[in-house]
């Protein structure tokens, strides 16, 4: 049974979900349309198993669903409206200082 998240859990659920570049990258390419795993592995150059990992936290965040297709499944957004708040973000201006980056591995915390 599905349920609705209150607006906080919403947040946090698509800050994990966009922690990861791969996953950022999942998102906006089923943003374009539904894909199946295997040709979203073959399209990043990474293992299935590496992609099912991403499609896992994907599905639990509950920005994606499954959608059985004869023998196989696919994936798509769980809600159009995630497309558009991905539009939204990627043409968001963020101000960042010149000489940090929150994808610095060596950062502890955020940025």
């Amino acid at each position: 049974m599905l349920t609705v998240a209150p607006d906080i859990e919403v947040l946090a659920r698509f800050g994990r979900a966009l922690a990861d570049p791969i996953r950022c990258r999942l998102l906006l390419a089923l943003r374009q349309a539904p894909a199946y795993p295997s040709d979203l592995a073959d399209q990043f150059g990474i293992s299935r198993t590496r992609l099912s990992n991403h499609l896992a936290c994907l599905r639990d965040c509950g920005l994606v669903v499954t959608v059985p297709d004869g023998r196989r499944t696919r994936y798509e957004l769980a809600d159009e409206r995630l497309g558009h708040a991905l539009d939204d973000l990627r043409s968001a201006v963020v101000a960042i200082e010149a000489d940090k980056t929150c994808l610095d591995p060596e950062t502890e915390g955020c940025c």
